[in-house]
């Protein structure tokens, strides 16, 4: 480390990673709806595809528990920055 770097404080790296997670879950949430769209077309839509509908179903339920995990330690880590700003 060179002496021009600086050491961010726990709360400062918390806040930049949450903002990060933030970020990854605005584009998960986007890709959760792009799936839904292509699901839509197999399953019911103009191309037809019960294989292919499968497959998108599978992915969207991935999708859908990822957004769940990043709102989760979203929430923790907000949680956390809370609490030791508190403390101080």
């Amino acid at each position: 480390m060179s002496d021009n770097e600086t050491i961010k404080s726990e709360t400062d790296h918390l806040r930049d990673v949450t903002s990060q997670l933030k970020e990854i879950r605005h584009y998960a949430q986007t890709n959760t709806e792009t799936l839904s769209t292509h699901w839509l077309d197999f399953d019911a839509g103009q191309y037809k595809n019960k294989g292919f509908a499968e497959k998108m179903d599978t992915l969207l339920n991935q999708q859908g528990n990822l957004l769940e995990e990043l709102d989760k330690t979203i929430q923790d880590m907000e949680i956390e920055v809370n609490r030791i700003e508190n403390e101080a």
